[in-house]
């Protein structure tokens, strides 16, 4: 199916164009989320995108799948509850940096203790860039925000070691200049029977760009380009990840799933 045709079936066409700045990663990824669901064939109606706020969170309102707009870093509490409603839903929830991982944190970490069916992937762009460039969880250390203009001087964290720490069964990190390998990597997740995190390192020219003095959008594509390796390259030669950013397929542990669990428990008391 090529492009023109995978819009016309997956994409709202009332709500295009979208409001996504030039050159921002977002719109690259949301792509990878929609060929990743037509390659697996899924039911459109039984699919399910749920988001928080932020940039990453207008996501939803372009998809022609039934979705949820919810609160900021509640996507996941609205998650659980849809599919604890209806386990055989595909659910698919999209995230920012600062919506999962900041006011968000709590409800990811316990999404991942229970391994509960969700597939959570994040649109990293390592700012908050709907409010105005403040620093998120996720900006590098000694970078800048408009929160932090002398330089962020926290940790940043590493949500992929996050999540597979707190009990995800599938982690993977991809980027928006890596499209292809993104879309393998979500279909991955979405067929993990538990949950699935994945980040996608994306570009926010606007905020982070400007404020870093990162260059243009091609730039810092280039920039995803020449940071990122592959972890399967590094399995063979470790001296290629010196110093780089590790994408594709991290984690993958498969263990009891939530809902399931949990209907077992009910049978056993209705018999």
């Amino acid at each position: 199916m090529n492009a023109s045709e995978i819009t016309q079936k997956y994409y709202r066409a009332d709500k295009l164009p979208h409001i996504w700045c030039p050159g921002c990663g977002h719109g690259t990824l949301l792509n990878s989320v929609v060929r990743a669901i037509d390659k697996l064939g899924l039911n459109k109606d039984e699919v399910v995108v749920v988001s928080g706020i932020g940039c990453s969170s207008r996501a939803p309102g372009y998809l022609d799948f039934n979705t949820l707009h919810t609160t900021h870093g509640r996507a996941l509490a609205f998650a659980t509850g849809i599919k604890h409603a209806n386990p055989k839903l595909h659910v698919i929830v999209i995230m920012g940096d600062g919506d999962s991982s900041a006011i968000g944190g709590n409800h990811l970490i316990h999404a991942c203790r229970r391994n509960i069916d969700i597939t959570a992937i994040v649109f990293n762009n390592n700012i908050y860039g709907m409010t105005g460039g403040q620093y998120s969880p996720t900006t590098p250390h000694g970078d800048f925000g408009t929160t932090a203009p002398y330089g962020n001087i926290d940790s940043t964290f590493d949500l992929c070691n996050l999540a597979q720490g707190a009990g995800a069964t599938y982690v993977a990190r991809g980027t928006a200049y890596h499209a292809n390998a993104m879309d393998k990597l979500i279909e991955k997740g979405i067929q993990n029977k538990g949950f699935s995190f994945i980040e996608g390192l994306s570009l926010c020219p606007t905020y982070y760009g400007r404020k870093n003095k990162k260059g243009d959008a091609v730039k810092m594509f280039s920039f995803l380009k020449d940071s990122c390796v592959d972890k399967k390259v590094v399995e063979k030669k470790p001296e290629l990840g010196e110093n780089k950013v590790i994408i594709g397929e991290l984690y993958n542990n498969p263990k009891p799933e939530y809902t399931e669990s949990y209907q077992v428990i009910i049978d056993k008391f209705q018999k």
